[in-house]
């Protein structure tokens, strides 16, 4: 996720009285640029994709029914692996700009990503906000270029600082259009340890960028 003269797709503003971030897309805060060599970044399987013309279904995606995990207090967040796409990636603190649109991770580095600092801390009650680049104003991956691939039963493993590793397995993965982008259902709050990791994806035009986002969806399922 990468700014470009022609892509239009920024993170999401913050409203505090209901703690959702709501993604917009605004031009000049853009995540990501442009088709790597002309091939587009895997996208979510058939059945997971949500329409471009659809309006997305109220309410948010029922995780699958996990072992009960103790949650963590709140601990800042180191790195992210993700073995099955092959992230081992570095995690810096992602803040809000003037507008209240969440910054993206810089774009010079390839293997970076971030969280959302004032929100949720991975491994704690909530839902903690990832996010980073699906590909560089190079053309170069990005550290999610490959975040469509992911399937459910995935596992997502975050260090903290307080050494322990929060383990969270992937209960969805989807792509939605940005103009139908459902903020509750993936911002929303909830009563238990919860993950979201964003990049973007749902097709290219070089006249506006990428279309959509892909959206991976995780639930806390164990501490080491």
């Amino acid at each position: 996720m990468a700014p470009g003269p022609d892509s239009s797709s920024s993170p999401p503003p913050f409203t505090p009285s209901v703690k959702l971030l709501t993604w917009t897309l605004v031009a000049g805060a853009v995540l990501v640029t442009g088709a790597m060599n002309g091939v587009e970044p895997p996208q979510p399987s058939v059945g997971q994709a949500f329409s471009a013309t659809a309006v997305p279904t109220p309410g948010r995606t029922a995780p699958e029914a996990h072992s009960a995990v103790e949650p963590l207090p709140p601990a800042e967040p180191l790195r992210l692996r993700i073995p099955a796409i092959g992230v081992h990636a570095p995690l810096t603190a992602l803040g809000l700009d003037a507008s209240g649109a969440l910054r993206p991770p810089p774009a010079d580095d390839p293997n970076l990503a971030g969280w959302y600092a004032e929100g949720t801390a991975p491994g704690s009650v909530g839902t903690a906000i990832t996010a980073g680049h699906v590909d560089l104003r190079t053309g170069a991956p990005g550290v999610f270029y490959g975040l469509g691939a992911l399937a459910r039963g995935n596992t997502i493993e975050i260090d903290r600082v307080d050494r322990r590793t929060a383990v969270f397995t992937v209960d969805a993965v989807e792509v939605y259009d940005k103009d139908h982008f459902p903020s509750e259902k993936v911002y929303g709050s909830s009563d238990q340890p919860e993950l979201r990791v964003i990049t973007c994806g749902g097709g290219y035009a070089e006249s506006t960028g990428y279309q959509g986002n892909v959206v991976v969806y995780a639930t806390l399922t164990a501490v080491r």
